[in-house]
Formats: structure tokens, sequence, C-alpha cells
């Protein structure tokens, strides 16, 4: 299995966006077999997606993206683990083992979901008893 980590100094890159490396880990039989670090284009999402399938990646572990960029590297087939934070090595670590996704290395924010006083979750669909039309709503001609 190819697995690629998004990197900036040691760590998974904050911003998968923006990232400019991965390191492309092979792994058989729950071990690490081999691995390497390989450029990515910062600039264009559709430069990271050709980049990820000419890799052979099957698997991209990241921080943070942007819903298109998620979206069209779904599209290719590639399993996606996003919103991941840590060194790099205890995150290979903890997906050999099976434990990512997991609450361990959830990026700040991302590790549990956000409850009212009256225990309702506050994500989407979070209670509100509105039309959806306050503050935050975007609206096209």
């Amino acid at each position: 299995m190819t697995v690629a980590l998004a990197v900036w100094d040691d760590r998974i890159s904050p911003v998968f966006d923006t990232a400019g490396t991965l390191l492309v880990v092979e792994i058989e039989d729950g071990q690490v077999t081999g691995r390497r670090e390989e450029p990515v284009s910062a600039d264009l999402p559709t430069e990271k997606v050709a980049r990820l399938k000419a890799l052979g990646v099957e698997t991209l572990v990241c921080g943070a993206i942007s819903r298109p960029l998620a979206e069209a590297i779904a599209a290719e087939g590639i399993r996606l683990v996003p919103f991941v934070a840590g060194s790099l090595e205890e995150v290979i670590a903890a997906y050999v083992e099976g434990l990512l996704p997991g609450p361990t290395f959830a990026m700040p924010g991302c590790g549990r979901r956000r409850r009212d006083r009256f225990g309702r979750g506050r994500g989407r669909g979070g209670g509100g008893r509105g039309r959806g039309m306050g503050r935050g709503q975007r609206f096209y001609s």
C-alpha cells in the first residue's frame, strides 16, 4: 500500500492545499518497507491530484484541506485521512497500527464535536430553528 503524508518540518503539514512536500511510505504486512520525499506543486489543485495519481498514492494523510481539493482527490479513488496533526514518525506508526483517523492525532478543534448546554451538537444541522438565512450564508444570483 502506498500512503502519502503532507510534510512540513518533520510534522504533518497544517494545510494540504499549500504543502510542497510529500513523504511517500510503502507499507506491506503491517511494516514500512520504503519511504521517500517527493515534491508536489503548491500552485494548482489539479497538479496536486495528478501528482498523487502519478506516485501511485492510495491514501493521503494530511492536515486541513479545502473541500474542492478533497472532493477531487476522492473522485480519483484516493482515500483521504484529513485533519491529522503530529510528528511524522508518530503519525506513521499510528497509521500502521490502524489508529488513524482517531482523536489522538486530530487537529486542534477537530477531535470532538462541541455541544450546547442542552447536549445538542453544534455542527451542521446543529439544532438551529431558523430557515438558514443567518450570518455566513452566501447568495449568488
